[in-house]
């Protein structure tokens, strides 16, 4: 029986193997994710009359040198399934991989966004691991060339299937867990002031907030498979948000903290979340957005039942505290006397651009600098 938040169980993968005509089924994986999540046993039991191939990754963020080995090893077994079980890098790698061809100049495409995504190379069934990125349902992925990210979008990257079981969750480090659920929360609360945002986005993120920022800590300090299920299924509506609307500055300030110091997403994009909502609350004269930026701020007001800019900083710096996701740079060991330049080339533009108000180099600059 399904419960409040649309999650599964072990069961509905089991029928939806034995329902569909998949005789070839690739599975790609993380070996931790895999390992200590309880879907191996489950696996083996549903998948032992199936001809399987298993990919298991080894990069902590999805690169392109890895990719191309991926893409290879798909196309070569030929499956008509491929599942996809892990984090948010496992999920990018397979929706990449089942849409873009292996040639030559594939990351000169990716690099200059000249991609073409023709077909899907067969069925993909996301399953995470992680409540986070809502990836299961985004048509966006990332990739990282030479370090930096780029974005591969269309309908044809978003999975065809997905189940969301919270069993596979439960039990995660509270680090991960932690990082992933923060994400979540950036992203609806990105997606409410994201100048692509629309009726849809901001309906879908004020329900993911509703949920997440009800359930985040209990997640973390005491975790069920209620409080499990509402972290994966804010982070479903989250996915469903972003898709809409895209991301904005935390998120694409993040990446280069990931590429550079191997900091989880989440927690990255937790380093500016505060900074940027600062910035665009005190310019809010100077939005270039098609609505009321100050309204949009009400609703994070009302969500979070705060009363003003004020209370609603310290309500997620306090929320980044209970979930011990450090923010002290020292800390983290982030130089930013020596690598500002490098983390400043290494941001995604792209989601720049849809922050509501306009950022030059400069303003990112300036923001990074107070941190030191």
């Amino acid at each position: 029986m399904r419960n409040k938040f649309e999650t599964s169980t072990f069961n509905d993968l089991k029928i939806f193997i034995q329902n569909k005509n998949f005789k070839k089924i690739f599975i790609l994986t993380g070996k931790n994710s895999y390992k200590f999540s309880g879907i191996k046993d489950v696996l083996k039991k549903i998948l032992k009359n199936k001809i399987c191939k298993f990919y298991f990754k080894y990069s902590s963020f999805p690169e392109f040198t890895e990719l191309e080995k991926i893409i290879h090893s798909l196309k070569s077994f030929s499956p008509d399934l491929i599942i996809a079980v892990g984090g948010g890098t496992v999920m990018d790698y397979a929706k990449i991989a089942n849409a873009l061809e292996k040639k030559i100049n594939l990351k000169n495409e990716i690099v200059n966004s000249k991609y073409s995504i023709k077909r899907k190379f067969a069925k993909l069934l996301a399953i995470p691991t992680t409540a986070g990125s809502g990836a299961e349902v985004t048509t966006n992925a990332v990739i990282y060339v030479n370090k930096v990210k780029y974005s591969v979008e269309g309908e044809k990257i978003k999975p065809d299937y997905f189940l969301l079981i919270p069993s596979l969750v439960l039990d995660l480090p509270k680090k991960i867990k932690a990082s992933s659920g923060f994400d979540a929360i950036s992203q609806a609360i990105e997606s409410i002031i994201s100048k692509k945002s629309n009726i849809n986005s901001v309906n879908f993120a004020k329900k993911s907030l509703e949920i997440s920022l009800k359930h985040y800590l209990s997640f973390l300090k005491n975790p069920n498979k209620f409080n499990t299920s509402a972290m994966g299924f804010a982070a479903n509506l989250s996915g469903k948000a972003i898709s809409i609307s895209k991301t904005t500055a935390p998120h694409a300030v993040s990446y280069p903290f990931t590429s550079i110091y191997n900091l989880s997403h989440g927690h990255a994009v937790s380093l500016t979340l505060n900074d940027f909502l600062s910035f665009n609350f005190n310019n809010l004269k100077y939005a270039s957005c098609e609505f009321d930026l100050k309204k949009r701020y009400n609703i994070l007001f009302s969500l979070t039942k705060t009363k003003n800019f004020q209370d609603l900083n310290k309500y997620i710096l306090n929320l980044k505290k209970q979930a011990n996701l450090e923010s002290n740079f020292n800390k983290l060991g982030i130089n930013l006397s020596r690598d500002l330049d490098r983390i400043i080339s290494g941001i995604n533009i792209l989601r720049l651009s849809n922050n509501p108000i306009d950022l030059k180099e400069s303003d990112v600059r300036y923001i990074l600098s107070k941190k030191n």
